[in-house]
């Protein structure tokens, strides 16, 4: 019998995010065999400590793959999973996120699913507030969106459109290349409120631009190119999604209090 899933976690430094990603699943009843992280050339304590960890399944890089290929990487290596999650490391799992997450992709007919984001300080209790926002939240679905920070992928659609783009000067625009090659072939894709979870905010972004004193770790221009859009097609694209963004939001916040993707600023919420 096939696994549901396999959960696909790349790692560039920053153990201490990684070890409470890991520590979050397991607490939510995540078997340590489906958890597979691809060490993209760690610097710091992280090979150590998977060394340390044989229980989980990992893979060490000499190089770093960037994102998308070690995404490519873990998809590959996930073996007969029916779903691939590929997961940042700065993310906290909220109560069966990654079940309740697939539960909900298959009763709304979805083929690439990412959970509801809570996102920057954790200075509110997430255990405790977790629970109360699944509630209100359940049933809520943005279709035609998923995000980086968790996306789950069935098995199918590696078939029909390939796999996550593995070029490094997409640096950080890998989730949008795929979100486009998934729209544009017409599968199912949506973010539920079914599954949260927290994410501390792109923690191995922010060090490797403070550590190359670059602004941006990608070239966006290039990404857009390779989508064939032109500035005008630009300026659309990127209007559109911030116009139905705004409309989610507005919608979700009149009915519910909340959002699918709420930031952490001043000790509030600002829903987005």
């Amino acid at each position: 019998m096939n696994r549901r899933t396999t959960i696909v976690i790349p790692v560039l430094n920053q153990l201490r995010y990684t070890a409470m990603c890991i520590d979050s699943l397991r607490a939510q009843g995540v078997a340590p065999g489906d958890i597979l992280v691809i060490d993209n050339a760690s610097t710091d304590e992280t090979p150590q400590w998977l060394a340390d960890h044989p229980e989980l399944a990992q893979r060490r890089n000499r190089v770093n793959l960037g994102c998308g290929g070690a995404w490519t990487q873990g998809a590959l290596l996930a073996g007969d999973a029916e779903w691939v999650v590929l997961l940042n490391n700065d993310v906290l799992a909220g109560p069966r996120a990654i079940e309740a997450m697939l539960d909900a992709a298959e009763h709304q007919g979805l083929k690439v699913v990412s959970p509801a984001l809570l996102e920057g300080a954790e200075d509110y209790g997430y255990t405790q507030f977790a629970p109360e926002y699944l509630v209100k939240m359940a049933g809520t679905v943005r279709r035609g969106w998923f995000h980086g920070v968790c996306f789950a992928v069935h098995r199918s659609v590696f078939e029909q459109i390939g796999f996550p783009d593995t070029d490094r000067r997409l640096g950080g625009h890998e989730d949008m290349e795929y979100l486009v090659r998934c729209t544009r072939a017409g599968i199912p894709v949506g973010t539920v409120g079914d599954a949260v979870f927290h994410h501390f905010g792109s923690i191995t972004q922010k060090a490797l631009k403070k550590e190359t004193g670059a602004k941006a770790l990608g070239d966006r221009h290039y990404f857009y190119s390779r989508l064939g859009m032109g500035w005008l097609a630009r300026k659309r694209f990127k209007l559109q999604r911030e116009r139905q963004r705004d409309q989610w939001s507005a919608e979700e916040t009149k009915r519910t209090g909340y959002s699918l993707h709420m930031l952490r600023e001043g000790g509030g919420w600002k829903h987005v």
